[in-house]
C-alpha cells in the first residue's frame, strides 16, 4: 500500500470512529511523526479527505476534521432518502427475494435481542450493513453504489450524533424489517416509502438527541401548533 493511502486510511478511520473528533487541527509535522510517513505523502491524503467533505482547510489553521451540524445533517438526510429510496426500489425490481426474505427474518427478530441492559449495537449495526450491501450488489448501478459508499462514510460519523438506546434501536430494526419485506416481495413502491420513513424517524431521533430539553428540534412543530399543508 501506498504512504499516502496508508495515511488517508488511517485518518478516515480516525475521523469517521471520532478517535480525531470534529475542530481537530491536522498538523503536518504532528500526524506525519503519528503515522509513520513523510509530509509529501501525508497532504495527499489530506487533499482527498478534504474532497470528501471529511476535512476542510481553514486560514491561520491549516486542515482540520470537519464539523457536523444538524444544518449539515437536513443536507445529509435530503441526499440520503433521494439516493436510499431509489436503491431500494431498484433492488425490489432486481434482487434474490429469497434473500430479502432472510433478512427480513432476521431483522424481525432482532428486537428481542436489543434490551435495555444489553442493547447489541455492534451486532444490529453488522445486520443493517449487510442489507446495505445485499441492496447495493441488487441495484447492479456502479454510480449509484459509488454515490452510496460516499455517503455512508458521512452516516458513519453521525451515528455518534444519535444517541442509540435500545427502544430506537428496536424500532429501527422494525423499518429495516419493513424495507427489506417489500423488497422480498417485489414491491417498488413500498420499499421506497418504507425507506423514506425510517430515513425520516432517524433524522427525527437525531434532532432530538441533540437539542436542549424545552427546545423544538429543528424542522419539527413545537406541541400544539399546527402544521400547515
Amino acid at each position: 500500500m501506498k504512504a499516502s493511502d496508508r495515511a488517508y486510511s488511517a485518518l478516515r478511520d480516525d475521523i469517521v470512529e471520532w478517535r480525531l473528533t470534529p475542530g481537530t487541527v491536522l498538523g503536518e509535522v504532528e500526524q506525519s511523526e503519528r503515522l509513520g510517513v513523510s509530509r509529501t505523502p501525508l497532504r495527499e491524503a489530506l487533499a482527498r479527505l478534504t474532497a470528501e467533505g471529511l476535512a476542510s482547510a481553514q486560514r491561520g489553521r491549516g486542515v482540520i476534521v470537519s464539523d457536523i451540524s444538524l444544518a449539515h445533517i437536513d443536507e445529509l438526510f435530503e441526499l440520503r432518502e433521494v439516493l436510499e429510496s431509489k436503491a431500494a426500489a431498484l433492488a425490489a425490481a432486481r434482487g434474490d427475494r429469497e434473500r430479502f426474505a432472510d433478512l427480513r427474518d432476521r431483522f424481525l427478530a432482532a428486537p428481542a435481542l436489543l434490551t435495555d441492559d444489553d442493547p447489541l449495537r455492534h451486532e444490529y449495526y453488522s445486520l443493517a450493513a449487510e442489507l446495505d450491501a445485499e441492496i447495493d450488489a441488487a441495484i447492479g448501478n456502479s454510480y449509484l453504489t459509488q454515490s452510496l459508499e460516499g455517503l455512508r462514510v458521512h452516516l458513519t460519523r453521525v451515528r455518534r450524533l444519535a444517541k442509540d438506546d435500545a427502544a430506537r434501536l428496536r424500532q429501527a430494526a422494525s423499518e429495516h424489517a419493513a424495507i427489506a419485506g417489500a423488497i422480498a416481495d417485489g414491491n417498488a413502491h413500498l420499499a421506497a416509502a418504507a425507506t423514506a420513513i425510517h430515513l425520516n424517524n432517524s433524522l427525527n431521533h437525531i434532532k432530538s438527541a441533540n437539542t436542549p430539553p424545552g427546545k423544538t428540534p429543528p424542522g419539527k412543530t413545537p406541541p400544539g401548533e399546527a402544521t400547515h399543508g
